[in-house]
């Protein structure tokens, strides 16, 4: 099903590609975007996964990294992962300050979990383990094909749609929609992407919340993780992703500053909504709300030391680290 809506979606896009080449050099520039559009499409599929880790500097890491941190997080990983049946992921860490996670690639055979090093300073281990456990989800759901390939087309689509500023003029007999077509459709176009994004990820969210607190058995942590990412999340500005705005709904939790052009990629449900479901969730699990999931107690600076080569300094702030 999955292949339907990617294959559904792609088509999508590809129109509105095609369109915006049409408007902007007629005939001539529909057939250049046709072509364009369709090896995109097929290096998206093989390779997005690649382009959205390379573009946020994902550092894969193992159980032998000198940091303990990453060492529980990989290993937690490993563990869940095997308890759902899936294939050991690329685990890798991104070294931004906003405290945020996703899953990519094209199947659960090529798929890859990324935490920020924000993520791992901020929250703790049975936190982090929920978040994770929220992306293994995506890789079981499959949802990850749809997503990494939508923020790589949709980006395309949305760069193309700016070159319309200095491709907008010529002849109005070659580009049948004018200068006016093509300024309309270069606001239009990454609106549309961003819509086609909205339509398909809302749901999914919810779905990979509900699978990840199954396998990391904890609802209440993820819940606790998803309100602390969402408060600091807004006060860190994510320089990537407000760049490369299509890519945003590969995240747990929205990166994007909410500014401008940044609420026509915004794909996710409320916050608030996705933890009162985690908590009946909880209830219905016969587990009882801790006070912990609630919580908003300072817990000092984010740093940047995740990836550092040197051991790392005990925190009691970092509770089930140790």
């Amino acid at each position: 099903m999955n292949h339907v809506k990617t294959f559904t979606l792609l088509a999508a896009l590809t129109a509105l590609f095609v369109g915006l080449g049409y408007l902007i050099g007629g005939a001539t520039g529909m057939l250049i975007a046709l072509v364009f559009a369709g090896g995109m499409n097929l290096f998206s599929y093989w390779n997005a996964d690649k382009i959205v880790m390379k573009m946020y500097r994902a550092q894969p890491v193992d159980e032998q990294h000198p940091n303990a941190v990453v060492r529980v997080y990989v290993a937690d990983v490993v563990q869940m992962a095997k308890d759902a049946g899936l294939p050991r992921p690329v685990i890798a860490i991104i070294p931004n300050d906003q405290p945020n996670a996703f899953a990519t690639g094209r199947n659960p055979e090529n798929a890859a979990v990324c935490a920020t090093t924000g993520l791992l300073d901020m929250l703790t281990r049975d936190e982090i383990r929920g978040v994770m456990a929220h992306e293994l989800a995506h890789v079981k759901n499959r949802d990850t094909l749809t997503m990494t390939v939508t923020a790589t087309v949709a980006g395309a689509i949305a760069a193309l749609a700016n070159f319309a500023l200095f491709f907008g003029g010529g002849d109005d007999e070659e580009r049948p929609g004018g200068i006016i077509g093509a300024l309309a459709l270069m606001i239009l176009a990454p609106m549309a992407a961003g819509l086609v994004q909205m339509a398909i990820s809302r749901s999914r969210e919810y779905e990979a919340d509900r699978v990840g607190a199954d396998i990391a058995g904890d609802p209440h942590s993820l819940a606790s993780a998803l309100q602390k990412i969402d408060g600091h999340a807004r006060k860190i500005v994510n320089v990537t992703a407000e760049r490369n705005p299509a890519s945003g709904q590969l995240f747990i939790i929205n990166p994007l500053a909410g500014r401008g052009a940044d609420n026509l990629f915004s794909t996710h449900p409320a916050t608030g909504n996705r933890v009162k479901a985690l908590m009946e969730l909880g209830t219905k699990m016969g587990l009882a709300p801790r006070r912990a999931a609630f919580a908003d107690a300072p817990r000092g600076p984010v740093s940047t030391s995740v990836p550092s080569t040197a051991a790392p300094t005990p925190s009691p702030s970092r509770g089930p680290w140790g």
